[in-house]
Order: structure tokens, then C-alpha cells, then sequence
């Protein structure tokens, strides 16, 4: 019985991940099933982390994030075992997704992180991605570890005026 509860937790990480065009983050994935109450929280890590070793989903780091993204097995498994995932569940997370798609989407597709350079010199690195593709890659060096800090917390509300304003100047001529 426990092994059914946790093919169906991997089964539903797998349908919504396959209802994206976008990877999904670890704290995304988890506020839907836990809210819904479909399992606890530790449960649902071990079938994150199942999928991952069953190289049927890869995760990426950036920052304090992890995205999941979907692989050719982890869609081929859905393919061939959606069945087994309720109607109910279905229709909970194609409404979750209806509701919440953008907000979910510009999530992880503004994204900034920074790395050490040399002593007291950091990378922040910056994106703006539509669909997968980069629309905008900035790369900055600052002298700080706060400063990196500031600009990767900002750079989620300030992405679009950043965009909007280097397409203008650029276009200025």
C-alpha cells in the first residue's frame, strides 16, 4: 500500500512538471502538494529525490533554488501511467496551474546569482528567460558580497525596467 501512495507522489511531481513549459521549483512543487495535503513534506522530498536518482527528473541549482526539469523518461513514465492519477488530482493541478501560471513562471525565469571572482570580488549573474529561451544575460562584477546580494534581491522587481530601458537605449540612434 505504501509503495502505491508513493507511485502516485512521484506520478503527480511528473504530471506537473509535464503540464509546464518551464521547470518547476522545489518550494512550487511542494506548496501545491502540501497545501492539497496529498502527503507530508518529508514524503515528498523522498520522491523528489527518487525521481532524480531514477534520472526521470534533473535539478538545477541557482541560488537558494531548486528547479526541477523534466526528462524524456520522466515523460515517458506519465505517458504510460497517467491512469493511475485521479481525475480529482488532474483537475486540482491543472486549476493550481491556471490560476498561478504566471506568477510560477516569472519565478524561474528572472533569475540572478553570484559566485566569487578573485578576493573580495563577486560575479553576479543575471537572466531573464521566456519559454527557455535567454532573453537578456547580464553579467556585472562588483566588490562586494553585499553588493551581489542587493542585486540579486532586486533583480527580481527590477528585471523588466532594467530590459525595457536597455532595448530603448539601444535603439536610440
Amino acid at each position: 500500500m505504501q509503495q502505491d501512495a508513493n507511485t502516485l507522489y512521484k506520478l503527480i511531481i511528473l504530471f506537473m512538471l509535464d503540464k509546464v513549459d518551464f521547470p518547476l521549483t522545489n518550494s512550487q512543487i511542494s506548496e501545491f502538494i502540501l497545501e492539497q495535503g496529498y502527503t507530508n513534506y518529508f514524503t515528498l522530498q523522498t520522491a523528489l529525490n527518487e525521481l532524480v536518482e531514477s534520472d526521470m527528473i534533473e535539478i538545477e541549482s541557482i541560488r537558494n533554488s531548486s528547479l526541477y526539469h523534466m526528462k524524456q523518461s520522466g515523460k515517458e513514465a506519465v505517458d504510460m501511467f497517467e491512469d493511475r492519477i485521479s481525475d480529482a488530482i488532474k483537475q486540482d493541478i491543472l486549476a493550481y496551474f491556471e490560476e498561478n501560471k504566471y506568477k510560477l513562471r516569472n519565478e524561474v525565469e528572472i533569475t540572478a546569482d553570484y559566485y566569487p571572482a578573485r578576493k573580495d570580488e563577486y560575479y553576479v549573474v543575471c537572466k531573464i528567460k521566456e519559454k527557455g529561451n535567454v532573453l537578456l544575460e547580464l553579467k556585472l562584477n562588483v566588490m562586494s558580497k553585499e553588493q551581489a546580494v542587493k542585486i540579486c534581491d532586486d533583480w527580481h522587481k527590477d528585471s523588466s525596467d532594467v530590459y525595457a530601458y536597455m532595448v530603448e537605449k539601444l535603439m536610440m540612434k
